[in-house]
This record gives C-alpha cells, structure tokens and sequence, in this order.
C-alpha cells in the first residue's frame, strides 16, 4: 500500500476512530460514577468536584483562544451565565446522576437518547422550529419523537423474561450488586433523567455555547454546585472527603474527558457535522451494557432491550429529519453563512460534552 493510499484511507476512517473512542470515553465514565455512586458518593459532590476539574481544564483554552472574540461582561451577561449554570450543568448533572443511583448504567444511557426528541419538543413549543407537516422530514421528526417517547415507556415500565448470560452469574463485584439491586426505581430514575434532558434540550436550543461561556459556566456550575451541596449537607463535612479510590478516578476522568470531548467533538462537527455525533450516541449504550454485565453483574429483561431498540429507531428517526434540514439549509444558505453556522455547531457541543449524557 503506497503512503498516498495510506493518507486517504486515514483520513476516511480518522472520524469514525474518533467518535468511538469518544464513545469509549463516556461510557466508561458513566461506569466510574455508578461505581463511585455505590460507594457511598452523593451525586452532588460529584457535580462539584466534576466541574472544578473541568473549570481548571476550560479556562485557559478560553483564555488563550478567545481572547479578542470575547465580548465585555455586563450584568446582564453574568446574570444570564448564572442562571444558565444552575440549569446545565448544576441541576441537569444532579439530576443525572441522582437518576443514575438509583437505577442502571444501561438504563440511564438508553433513556438519555431521547435527548434529541426533547430538543424537537422544546422547539416546537418555543417557536424556534417551523411546523410543517406537509413536509416529509418534518412528519420523520414527530414520528420519531412519539417512538422515541413509547420506548421510554416501554424501558421503564415493563420488564419481561430476563436474559441471563454466563458471566452474569458469577460472584464478581458482589458487593456492588447488592448494594445496587435494593434501590433501583426505574420510574423514578426515569422521570430524573427525562427532566434533566428536557433542561438540558432548552439550553442546547436558546443558547448555543461558546467556549468562553462553557468555560465560564464550568466556573459558576463549581460555585453552585459547592452551594447547592452546603445547604443541603450542612454541617456534614465528612462528604467532601475523597479517597485514592475509584471516587477520585470518576472525578478526575470526568473532567479531563470533558474538556477532551469538547475538542474532538468540534473538530468532527466541523467536519461530518452534528448529526454524525448524535447518530453515534447508542454505541456508548451498547458499551455500557456490555461493561456493565461484567461489572455489576447487570441483568437484562427483554422489555427493556426491547425498549432501547425502539428508543435508537426514533432516535435515528429524528436524526434523519434533522439532517434533512440541514441539507436545505446548506442549499440556500451563502458560503459565509454556511461558515458562521458551521462555528456555531461547533460552539454547540460545549453542553453535550459536559453532559453524557450523557
């Protein structure tokens, strides 16, 4: 094979190497929560300690790389930052992962595919998406959001038969699963996660990120976060303590991977485009579920397999829509224009690869 060869089959395979180890990189972070979860860690020490990592990761890239683009500070610009933190990442994250404690890596990772759905949802409601069901994308995008919804339906409330597989059965991890199996509530985790999607697809569609503001809101979300967790622990300080345990790996990959995701994400929205990511997101389910088989001796009912099949098929319903509007956009649009939103689907991915959700 001739280096030129070599090059072109690189550069065609680079983006999808990129997206899974991406992938890769959430799902064996929802793994260390859970992990960090069952040992006792409160979900909102995680959140702070998550985004002062992240704060410290964030802010000198914003520095450096915005520093002419940046625009003044107001009062009315920190009180708008201020609010946006306490919904992404404050409240969606603890909601996250307080959803995440009391049921499965799996379970959590299937439902936060619904994210899309919910974004089409808010925008119709807000006006920001034109409603047209003469169009044929348009009639994908609601039927892919009613599937989506079913599947949710069907994740959560029904379980079936259980599929048990060999590894499934051993005495690994015990512990853990012990600890898990009395405190699962499918419902309740469902309506946590369900909500922080629904605040986060708000914030994903009135405000569109930068890095200086994902960087800010890092700072703020740290502010609120230790707050948040100070009113509601009071005088227990015993909380803040972290051991050289898996509690401080989850804090710290946690923010690393943040700040990483942020930058491989840009660089593949600028080039496939952000529908390319999104359509990736069941890989890390599939992941997941297979680390988490192993880890927490996690069963599998086919109710619930079934119910993330239906929840992908939506998804990819959504997706398919979306893309569509996308291409007449890009039709009509001039090259600046073009370029201008191409920096904006960039700056977008701030929130998401805060949040894996996740």
């Amino acid at each position: 094979m001739s280096v030129e060869s070599f090059n072109s089959l690189y550069n065609q395979a680079s983006p999808y190497l990129l997206v899974i180890f991406v992938q890769f990189g959430y799902s064996v972070m929802t793994v260390l929560a859970k992990l960090a979860l069952n040992l006792g860690m409160k979900p909102h020490v995680l959140v702070a300690y998550r985004m002062a990592v992240a704060s410290i990761l964030f802010t000198p890239f914003a520095l450096v790389l915005e520093r002419n683009s940046r625009p003044r500070m107001t009062l009315r610009v920190f009180a708008k930052i201020t609010l946006l933190s306490l919904f992404e990442p404050v409240l969606d994250q603890n909601l996250f992962y307080a959803g995440m404690k009391i049921t499965t890596p799996t379970f959590v990772v299937a439902m936060c595919n619904i994210l899309p759905a919910m974004t089409f949802v808010m925008a119709c409601i807000f006006k920001l998406e034109k409603v047209d069901m003469r169009r044929l994308h348009f009639q994908a995008k609601v039927a892919g959001t009613l599937i989506t919804i079913g599947g949710a339906m069907l994740l959560t409330f029904t379980h079936g038969p259980s599929l048990n597989f060999p590894w499934t059965k051993r005495d690994f991890c015990r512990g853990q699963t012990a600890h898990s199996a009395h405190i699962q509530d499918p419902i309740k985790g469902a309506a946590m996660i369900i909500f922080g999607c629904f605040k986060l697809a708000m914030i994903l569609k009135s405000y569109p990120a930068k890095l200086s503001l994902a960087a800010l809101m890092c700072i703020m979300g740290t502010v609120e976060s230790t707050i948040l967790t100070f009113a509601i622990e009071r005088a227990n300080t015993a909380i803040w303590s972290v051991n050289f345990d898996v509690r401080l790996s989850a804090v710290v990959y946690g923010g690393i991977l943040s700040g990483l995701a942020y930058y491989i994400l840009g660089l593949l929205v600028k080039e496939r485009g952000p529908v390319f990511i999104s359509s990736s997101n069941p890989l890390s389910m599939i992941m997941v579920a297979i680390t988490g088989s192993f880890i927490f001796e996690e069963k599998f009912y086919l109710g619930r397999v079934l119910g993330s099949i239906v929840i992908v098929l939506g998804l990819y319903l959504v997706l398919w829509g979306k893309s569509k509007d996308q291409t007449t956009t890009s039709n009509s649009c001039t090259v600046g224009n073009s370029q201008a939103s191409n920096h904006d689907l960039v700056a977008s991915n701030a929130n998401a690869a805060m949040d894996e959700p996740v």
